[in-house]
């Protein structure tokens, strides 16, 4: 006799043998609208395990639902397994939302390394000097370094 775990592996592993049309018919179903364009064969599959999975064994719990309708209706990209938003509430904090740290003071030395070059900025009271020039920003800095958008906060380790 079969287990229900292992009719589901075996239905999850014919997946993988299916047309690509048969795998988009069933995003259709599943999503209500075709896959975007260029989506790879491998999404495609996984996409179609989850929903068979989720099918036969319960899908998200009502408060991950709730967590992902908050975050698009919010705007946040992240959501944490409670089922809260990872950055709005914190232990230390209790229901105060957590803020980003204040810039660094005036007098403040960073030091970044970055294609075998270290990199030296100086925070001062009219911004950030790098290379004899001052920026408004740390991200200014970065994109100067890197030649690419980055967060200044987050290429600086701040």
């Amino acid at each position: 006799m079969v287990s229900p775990n292992q009719r589901i592996e075996q239905e999850v592993a014919v997946l993988g043998d299916l047309p690509r049309e048969e795998l988009v018919a069933r995003w259709i179903k599943a999503y209500g609208c075709p896959p975007p364009k260029g989506v790879k064969r491998s999404l495609l599959e996984r996409a179609a395990a989850w929903h068979l999975q989720a099918r036969h064994l319960g899908g998200l719990s009502a408060t991950a639902r709730k967590a992902i309708r908050d975050a698009a209706k919010h705007g946040s990209a992240r959501a944490s397994a409670s089922g809260r938003p990872a950055d709005s509430k914190n232990a230390r904090t209790g229901n105060r939302p957590i803020v980003n740290p204040p810039a660094p003071r005036s007098g403040t030395r960073l030091v970044r390394e970055w294609n075998g070059r270290t990199h030296v900025v100086d925070v001062t009271d009219d911004g950030f000097v790098f290379d004899g020039k001052t920026y408004r920003s740390l991200s200014a800095v970065a994109k100067r370094i890197t030649g690419a958008h980055w967060s200044g906060r987050r290429f600086f380790g701040l």
